[in-house]
């Protein structure tokens, strides 16, 4: 089990302005939120970025796989004054520039990174794939392919929902039947996170899961306590239906 996100801040959630913009897209009762959990998603990249960034003694070099309109790398430069990273590339099957631009994105590819002939050409520190694999229909493949372009050492985090492994396979081939165009076609257990570590040849360094319980607007939302209240039971309780997160280094 790893607890050793609990002692980290969470005050940023509720002092971040930027979250609660129009550009960021989060739902106008959530931006109400002191303590968004919705949010914890992006908390807990900033945090890896950030721990990893202080173990190296510099900043990292990021690629990003899915970024939708730039709303991680909005979170990581409001949140921090130090820099984490020196160069920050955008890997999307849909590049919208003129929005990614605006939230301070300069390294686009766009691609499909589900295509047999993807690769990248260059290496990072650091590779983001937040809430993007529960959309592939092989995650593990393009895990393993994406593993090359890290730098030896190098970390990828990232997260998604999760469902106890006794359920997974099942509830995979459910939602596999009703799926919509970019909708969730994989799911995933904390088994299956070790597994797809293991075939990508990368070492899962930490994993934790996210919450008990989220609801749009809930009211206790708006208290430190409860917010670390989940991060607890997440810890404790990772294949618990709700989202997990993880880092996964390379040797």
């Amino acid at each position: 089990m790893n607890f050793s996100h609990l002692i980290w801040d969470t005050h940023c959630l509720k002092k971040n302005q930027v979250v609660r913009n129009e550009s960021f897209g989060i739902p106008p009762r959530v931006k109400k939120i002191h303590y968004p959990i919705r949010l914890v998603r992006y908390w807990f990249m900033y945090h890896f970025l950030r721990e990893e960034s202080g173990k190296r003694g510099k900043p990292l070099s990021v690629c990003e796989i899915g970024v939708d309109t730039g709303q991680m790398k909005q979170f990581v430069d409001s949140t921090t004054d130090a820099p984490l990273y020196s160069r920050w590339q955008a890997v999307d099957c849909r590049i919208q520039k003129e929005v990614l631009l605006q939230n301070g994105y300069s390294e686009f590819v766009e691609t499909d990174i589900e295509s047999p002939d993807f690769e990248l050409n260059e290496t990072f520190d650091a590779m983001i794939l937040l809430h993007v694999l529960e959309h592939l229909k092989r995650p593990e493949e393009v895990v393993r392919k994406l593993a090359p372009a890290l730098k030896p050492g190098g970390i990828m985090i990232g997260g998604f929902p999760v469902t106890p492994n006794c359920l997974a396979a099942r509830h995979e081939r459910k939602i596999r039947i009703r799926a919509r165009k970019y909708g969730h076609v994989s799911v995933f257990s904390p088994r299956r996170v070790k597994e797809m570590a293991s075939y990508a040849g990368l070492t899962v360094e930490y994993m934790s899961g996210a919450f008990f319980m989220r609801k749009q607007g809930f009211f206790l939302e708006n208290f430190n306590w409860w917010l670390r209240f989940n991060l607890f039971f997440g810890a404790v309780f990772r294949g618990w239906p709700g989202e997990v997160y993880w880092v996964l280094r390379k040797k």
